[in-house]
């Protein structure tokens, strides 16, 4: 059949936002006990509840976590790590009351932590059980009135007899214990402000006795310029860990002559943590290590022989790993993983069978893969002679064509983190603009995770600077290819993304319009007025407070919003702990005293990242329809308008 001529964004598309928001589910974090794997399911059609599954050999899917529990942790704000299994039980914090669960499969889970003196003030994350069960080793948050929190390591008895008892405290926040296979060492990090994981922390180990106690712990790497990721003990007792001492996250084996790097390539086999729970890599019963890593933007999972550091990339229909989440039990290894066009899934492989068996799709799909946009890498020229990259996604839609000459609007995507990083995992978000007649961009910009350390920190003392930048370079390098209008630029982004949408916005004037999602616009009450795991991170990305107090005010565009002369929509959750509502309603007082258009949408009940069906729907909907109405063309399909205020 023959296209319909149609302009570009006015196309009609069967991938709408109700679809988006309902469609499937997010399965992470898997864990693996012989033949039983487990995962954690995040489902927006159930308010954003977040189930544990589990799927026995040769059997469907069955739910672990009943009616009425949540597993998810609120430590760090972001989560992560929030549940555990040791012989068939599950241990698992519940969100609304932040207890720790213990879980017998067909039993109602019992807590195992007292409760706390106020609501959710005791908080338990990134657990694991000792090898006989008898403790769980795991991150407690306490919120007991102070300001600023307190983060320490706590060991507690598994069936709940006895009260948690401190074993490591000082440090401002810790991560990863891990025990030894033998239970008589354990292994973690901890770090102080102002550094983030991903800037330095340290390896420390100790013996663990057999009363649950730690003795006097030693330092084995890291420091203040070093990032050490996910320590863990191989099965005969060898401590493993990555670092990025090379300027690249690697992989390394202690031995008696010092650490020794078993992936000696210019690649990442670490992310920053952001959350509890990630694992990029993991050990078969035959000495080899599953890992995922990163090279040039690209994904792998490959086997490494610790032996000889033959790196050896499995043949698998995937390219997309992200976050990291291998696990592995004898011959068998379960990861999450995807691809342009595959939703994630949870895959298990068996090296003995050579099966490969999908235990969870995310979605379902009943669309035509033509409306699908296949992204491409590219490459671009960034200020100062350097090179930033990102991933494009062209208009497509099999029943629709553009007019002769018309180049397509382009929403420019900047990621949060900042230090995240734009992957080309099939995205039904990015899809439902490019099935409209949209082209996307991607933007991997300066301070962005999959290039090294170099590339991580350009960002550092420039944020509201290089990010920008990037994202314009990014704009202005499409529209030379052809790619894109230049009068229909947009730019959104989400948490320190709606801040390099913000500041674009502000501060340059090639973009039409923007979206900002619970996005950041005065930078200086995150002085004092931000949850704890990154109350001193500006003073990495901009300068330390309050020395630099100045420049801190200059990046901050709500002191020129004056300068903004182009419409912006913001959405903002009201329970947001990270960028609190506040962030959001000086922005609209300043659109509203300088009658400049914008659309503002407040969500009850969500916090930072929408996490509700008909949120979610309502959100899409109204950006997209407000890019509609600024731009000018008539939306196809059933789309709720929103209102733009001083048009």
């Amino acid at each position: 059949m023959k296209p319909t001529v149609a302009p570009y964004g006015s196309w009609r598309s069967p991938i709408t936002a109700d679809m988006v928001a309902r469609g499937g589910v997010l399965p992470y974090e898997p864990h693996v006990a012989g033949e039983a794997a487990y995962w954690v399911e995040l489902r927006p059609a159930e308010s954003g509840r977040n189930v544990v599954v589990r799927a026995d050999a040769g059997s469907s899917p069955i739910d672990i976590t009943p009616a009425g529990f949540d597993a998810r942790t609120r430590v760090h704000e972001y989560g992560g790590g929030a549940y555990t299994v040791h012989d068939g039980t599950v241990f698992f914090t519940n969100f609304v009351d932040q207890r720790l669960y213990r879980h017998e499969l067909g039993s109602t889970p019992v807590p195992i932590t007292p409760e706390p003196p106020t609501p959710a003030s005791l908080r338990y994350a990134d657990m694991r059980s000792s090898p006989d069960g008898r403790f769980i080793v795991c991150v407690r948050e306490r919120h007991e009135g102070a300001e600023i929190p307190t983060n320490e390591l706590v060991v507690l008895a598994a069936d709940g007899s006895v009260e948690p008892w401190m074993v490591a405290a000082g440090r401002d926040f810790y991560a990863f214990p891990r025990v030894s296979a033998d239970g008589r060492r354990v292994a973690w990090l901890e770090w102080d402000m102002p550094r983030m994981p991903w800037d330095g922390t340290e390896l420390k180990v100790a013996e663990l006795r057999d009363d649950g106690t730690f003795g006097e712990p030693h330092l084995v790497a890291g420091g203040s310029t070093e990032s050490i990721f996910q320590p863990d003990w191989s099965p005969d007792g060898v401590l493993h860990f990555v670092s990025d001492r090379t300027g690249w996250w690697n992989l390394y084996r202690e031995t008696e002559d010092g650490a020794k790097n078993l992936t000696p390539v210019a690649a990442e086999f670490g992310v920053p943590m952001w959350e509890f729970g990630y694992s990029a890599y993991a050990f078969l019963g035959d000495g080899r290590i599953a890992c995922l890593y990163r090279r040039d933007g690209i994904h792998h999972l490959a086997m490494l022989d610790p032996a000889n550091s033959e790196l050896l990339d499995l043949d698998l229909p995937y390219s997309c790993y992200e976050p990291p989440y291998v696990v592995a039990s004898g011959t068998r290894l379960v990861f999450v993983s995807g691809g342009p066009a595959t939703p994630a899934q949870i895959v298990s492989l068996d090296f003995v069978t050579r099966s490969v068996e999908v235990l969870r799709e995310s979605r379902e799909l009943d669309v035509d893969a033509g409306y699908f946009s296949v992204p491409r890498a590219i490459e671009f020229p960034a200020d100062g002679g350097l090179t930033a990259h990102a991933w494009f996604y062209a208009p497509a839609n099999p029943g629709f064509a553009s007019p002769a000459g018309e180049r397509p609007p382009l929403v420019v995507m900047s990621h949060g983190g900042p230090t995240a990083e734009a992957t080309p995992e099939f995205s039904l978000h990015k899809q439902f603009f490019t099935s409209r007649g949209f082209a996307v961009v991607d933007v991997n910009y300066g301070g962005s995770t999959g290039y090294g350390r170099g590339y991580r920190e350009r960002l550092n003392g420039r944020w509201g600077v290089v990010d920008v930048s990037d994202c314009i370079s990014a704009a202005r390098y499409l529209v030379g290819k052809d790619e894109a209008d230049p009068g229909r630029l947009i730019i959104t982004g989400g948490s320190a993304g709606g801040y390099t949408t913000v500041c674009a916005l502000t501060w340059h004037d090639d973009f039409a319009a923007g979206a900002s999602y619970f996005g950041i616009a005065d930078l200086e009450p995150f002085a004092t007025f931000t949850h704890k795991f990154e109350l001193k991170y500006t003073d990495n990305l901009v300068g330390p407070w309050p020395e630099a107090a100045d420049l801190w005010r200059a990046r901050s565009p709500i002191y020129s919003f004056d300068m903004l002369s182009c419409p912006i929509i913001i959405l903002q959750g009201l329970e947001d702990e990270i960028v609190p509502p506040a962030q959001a309603e000086i922005m609209v007082r300043a659109l509203e005293a300088n009658g400049l258009a914008y659309a503002y949408l407040a969500f009850e009940g969500e916090q930072h990242g929408f996490r509700k069906a008909e949120n979610i729907q309502r959100a899409l909907e109204a950006e997209v329809s407000f890019y509609a109405q600024i731009l000018g063309f008539e939306l196809a399909g059933d789309i709720e308008p929103v209102e733009i205020r001083n048009r």
